[in-house]
């Protein structure tokens, strides 16, 4: 199993986030995540300009199995989204931090990165479910 990034955050609901050091942040769902869900057949991206809350639903995923929302970690507005995923939506299955990445943030409201769990926190989290 791959071991969690540490040059990131996470949320709960199994997100991460990460700063890009530019004013930009990554935004994907964890490799734990796309493991739950199983091969992905099809991703539903938020609009460029759009706004995203935290906490808010902002994007689907659909694999073989269910069909399942994506929330935002933070609050800010989309400004770029991984167009790769609208041909190849198994990329987030292969490499879930990396090129499997779902869109792109200029956070509102920083704050919110502080309720966000590290790679430990979040490692502890996913151990408790099982």
């Amino acid at each position: 199993m791959n071991t969690t990034p540490t040059d990131r955050r996470y949320a709960k609901s199994h997100e991460w986030i990460k700063d890009e050091g530019d004013g930009s942040y990554t935004i994907g769902i964890t490799d734990h995540a796309q493991e739950l869900l199983g091969d992905l057949v099809f991703v539903d991206l938020p609009e460029v300009g759009s706004q995203v809350e935290a906490g808010g639903d902002c994007a689907v995923v659909e694999s073989v199995k269910a069909a399942s929302d994506v929330y935002s970690p933070v609050t800010g507005e989309v400004i770029a989204i991984n167009e790769a995923l609208d041909g190849a939506p198994e990329t987030i299955n292969e490499d879930a931090y990396g090129t499997g990445w779902m869109f792109k943030v200029k956070l509102s409201d920083a704050s919110g990165m502080d309720e966000l769990l590290d790679a430990d926190g979040y490692e502890a989290m996913i151990a408790d479910e099982d």
